[in-house]
């Protein structure tokens, strides 16, 4: 089959008209109940170029993967990145994510080498020795919050690989900011305080503040102590380390600022969108017996009984259709925007300046042109064989072209040892039900998810 992407089940995309908003908020409201649906409402009653507003801001949401793939290739180009906004940067700082141009250019040389595949392999043997505890720490007929264990398990995984320290403490602390930063980035995202100046004292904003105070005071400690022990002769082999031994083209290193907001970004990325990606995994494999008895094969077929290695990961392939399904259905980064610079075109039509472009992984990746029966876990759609053609750029949960996520290699290759290892000797049998998405920083589910584990006999 060809991909092209022809309308189909009452999109249009000639369609260009918008929909009505109200005076000064725009479409601000509806956009803030539900932005997941709002996107799609927009996909499939106006088109796959809709302009509306956000706010007093003119916005333009893009729906065919031909567009998002330009754009994705246009930012840095074309197109600069959006100001994420005052949440985000207290979390981030001035990391690889949120700068730009010149300063954006040098960071990524900096911190890329350090999440390269060589470097990603020497991190797997802590993936599935981290794993295997906890698989080694269940019971049969153990109740267990299946979000809260993979939350566990991937922070372990990252402090292990990214600071190379065992910490009882230290996890507890890390992980209860970015909780406060879950919901403040959401809650400014979806309110009306987006548009409100730094310094007006929010309850939300004094909440966050204090939260990037402990992860500052903890983070800026683990640097301290890499230093230290960088001065005295002994070298550690974890990314933090790599970060602090990288030198740009001048031969200038990294500031004690720039080394925090590199290790907090590459913190979420190796632990935040990770933990998300498998909580979905297992709630959609529960429901599907078919996709569990063909993971459950491949596993045996594979792996014989050991545990898996970086080698496996290619030997895996259904192991990272699971993952992919999941990414697809469920993306943790659930949309990209920016800015037109003087000129910029998308397929071949002017963008006007001052517009925000928004393209959502969660509208492109349910579209029913993209992926016949779009709401449903299907594996096996990502098979070399399969008959339905993904077109370019219909996927894209780790965004593209030249700001494409620094460690998706990392997060795929964890996402899918993970579950290997888990998988192998347990069953995670989740509460029947819907569970919505809720949109913080990322796609998290919106309750609990209880569980109960069962031996893989």
């Amino acid at each position: 089959m060809t991909s092209t992407h022809a309308p189909a089940n009452g999109i249009h995309a000639s369609v260009t008209a918008g929909p009505r908003g109200l005076p000064l908020l725009g479409n601000l409201p509806a956009f803030a109940r539900d932005p997941l649906a709002f996107f799609c409402h927009l996909r499939d009653d106006y088109g796959d170029w809709v302009p509306w507003s956000l706010g007093p801001k003119p916005s333009l949401l893009v729906s065919r993967p031909e567009d998002v793939g330009e754009l994705l290739a246009g930012v840095e180009v074309t197109f600069s990145p959006v100001d994420l906004g005052w949440a985000m940067h207290q979390v981030l700082g001035e990391g690889v994510v949120t700068s730009t141009g010149a300063d954006w250019r040098r960071k990524r040389a900096l911190v890329q080498p350090s999440v390269r595949p060589r470097q990603v392999r020497s991190y797997a043997a802590t993936m599935v020795e981290c794993a295997d505890a906890t698989a080694s720490s269940w019971t049969d007929g153990q109740a267990v919050d299946v979000q809260q264990e993979m939350t566990r398990l991937t922070q372990r995984i990252a402090v292990r690989t990214l600071f190379g320290v065992e910490t009882a403490g230290r996890e507890e602390v890390v992980a209860g900011a970015m909780a406060v930063a879950q919901e403040a980035i959401g809650a400014e995202l979806r309110g009306v305080t987006v548009f409100l100046p730094s310094w007006v004292p929010t309850p939300g904003r004094r909440r966050l503040r204090a939260a990037v105070a402990r992860l500052d005071e903890e983070i800026h400690r683990i640097i301290d102590e890499h230093q230290a022990a960088s001065a005295a002769g002994r070298e550690r082999d974890d990314l933090l380390s790599r970060l602090l031994t990288a030198r740009d083209e001048h031969g200038a290193p990294l500031s004690q600022q720039e080394l925090r907001d590199e290790a907090v970004t590459l913190y979420i990325g190796g632990h935040e969108t990770t933990s998300t990606t498998l909580t979905w995994a297992w709630h959609l494999l529960s429901g599907s017996p078919e996709a569990r008895a063909r993971l459950d094969a491949e596993l045996t077929e594979v792996l014989d009984g050991r545990l898996p290695g970086f080698d496996d990961y290619a030997r895996l392939p259904f192991t990272q259709a699971i993952v992919k399904e999941s990414l697809r259905l469920y993306p943790p980064i659930w949309l990209i925007t920016a800015v037109p610079r003087p000129g910029a075109t998308l397929g071949g039509r002017p963008v006007p300046e001052g517009t925000t472009v928004w393209a959502s992984q969660w509208s492109v990746q349910r579209d029913p042109r993209n992926f016949p029966q779009p709401d449903a876990f299907r594996p096996e759609r990502w098979a070399p064989d399969a008959p339905d053609v993904i077109p370019d750029h219909a996927w894209f949960p780790f965004g593209g072209g030249q700001r494409t996520c620094l460690g998706a290699r990392f997060a795929l290759v964890e996402a899918v040892l993970v579950l290997a290892v888990l998988a192998r000797k347990w069953r995670v049998e989740t509460e029947p039900g819907e569970v919505k998405p809720h949109t913080g920083l990322t796609l998290q589910p919106s309750r609990p998810i209880p569980a109960t584990v069962r031996g893989n006999a």
